[in-house]
């Protein structure tokens, strides 16, 4: 072979490769978007561009993989069923207890589902891989919670946050993680 045709050769592995970086490339990103949904922008945001983000949103997924998250059996999911049926109850004497109260109720069904939850944030980030439809909704409604210790929160914030804990709650018992473009039933 002569030298222009080994040139050649390389010319066309290294385009070769490239496709295949690229097109592999664009393929992890739709999966993440569409695993992830709107947690994907957020970090995209967030973080300044897609490759950190895909990275970041990579790393969650491999944590929670080596976590054992597990379904609830059926008597612990009528028992927090009623206790949240309680709480949302209470709603209506007190609002601040109630939330206080649904914001540990969610967090106690977590730690019994596998989730660690010891830090917030972290919370969050492992509720994003298998819940991404409503992590905003939980990272809002802990806002509020917070606020509320500080006398900062108004009622209506306090409704919101009754339904933001809800819609985690109820994908904790109901054991089936939406994709995020997937509605509620």
């Amino acid at each position: 072979m002569d030298q222009s045709t080994v040139m050649l050769l390389v010319i066309g592995l290294v385009v070769i490769l490239a496709a295949v970086w690229f097109y592999s490339r664009q393929r992890r990103s739709r999966t993440l978007r569409q695993q992830f949904g709107p947690e994907y922008e957020r970090q995209v945001r967030e973080l300044g561009n897609p490759r950190r983000a895909e990275a970041e949103l990579d790393r969650r997924a491999r944590r929670v993989k080596r976590l054992t998250i597990r379904p609830l059996p059926q008597d612990a999911v009528t028992r927090y069923a009623q206790r949240w049926n309680q709480e949302q109850s209470r709603f209506v004497d007190e609002p601040k207890v109630a939330v206080v109260e649904a914001d540990h109720l969610v967090e106690e069904v977590m730690r019994e589902r596998g989730y660690p939850v010891a830090e917030f944030d972290q919370q969050a980030a492992d509720i994003s891989v298998d819940h991404p439809r409503v992590v905003e909704n939980y990272r809002a409604a802990h806002e509020i919670a917070l606020r509320e210790r500080s006398g900062d929160a108004t009622t209506e914030d306090l409704r919101n946050a009754m339904l933001y804990y809800r819609e985690l709650f109820r994908e904790l018992l109901d054991d089936q993680p939406r994709p995020a473009g997937v509605p509620n039933r």
